[in-house]
């Protein structure tokens, strides 16, 4: 995560990192050429199956604003190595992260797999367009895509990444996540109630 480190490690991150004991071993991830840290098939796959992401922007004053982005498997799609992409749809009417984006195209992404206890975080830099402005790309991002009305493209060049330790995520599970486990169970139970009903009569003394 070199390039991430990069960007993370300011000069105030860096004097507290040796104020607390920590700036050696950190020193380690600023290593190697300063390049955009690419996705790797373990990052595209992890991405690939997230149905929910946050998204972290800043305003013109300042001050950060984070935003959760939701839809099936897939919606935030990874068009190469460096770079993601989702389809926009219209929600609250509020538009901070937009606006943000007109400003300043900084952002982080933090995706979260609450079963398994991992998170991925991004750097990047987005723009977004009208979804009429590039039809090609609409028809990619649409499938899937979050349910509502289309109104703009977010693409997102990615500049570092970093794996975070699992510690102090509390495992959650989706209903899709919980349907997978319990199915097994359920398809038993079925059949022990199938075997009940057809027992002959001497088997029930």
């Amino acid at each position: 995560m070199t390039r991430f480190a990069r960007i993370a490690y300011t000069d105030s991150v860096r004097s507290v990192q040796e104020r607390n004991g920590s700036a050696h071993a950190m020193l380690r991830q600023l290593d190697g050429p300063d390049e955009p840290d690419p996705l790797g098939p373990v990052e595209q796959q992890f991405i690939a199956e997230r149905d929910s992401f946050y998204l972290a922007t800043v305003s013109e004053t300042g001050w950060p604003y984070i935003q959760h982005r939701g839809g099936p498997p897939g919606f935030l799609h990874v068009l190469d190595e460096h770079t993601l992409a989702f389809a926009d749809v219209g929600g609250n009417r509020q538009f901070i992260t937009t606006g943000n984006l007109r400003h300043n195209d900084k952002v982080a992404l933090f995706l979260m797999d609450y079963a398994y206890r991992a998170r991925l975080k991004l750097f990047g830099r987005a723009r977004w367009q009208d979804a009429d402005e590039a039809p090609a790309l609409a028809g990619r991002l649409a499938r899937p895509r979050t349910d509502g009305r289309l109104e703009r493209l977010v693409t997102i060049t990615v500049e570092g990444l970093s794996w975070n330790c699992h510690q102090h995520i509390t495992p959650r599970f989706s209903r899709a996540e919980l349907d997978e486990v319990l199915q097994p169970i359920r398809d038993e139970i079925t059949r022990l109630r199938e075997a009940d009903r057809t027992r002959a009569p001497e088997d029930a003394v």
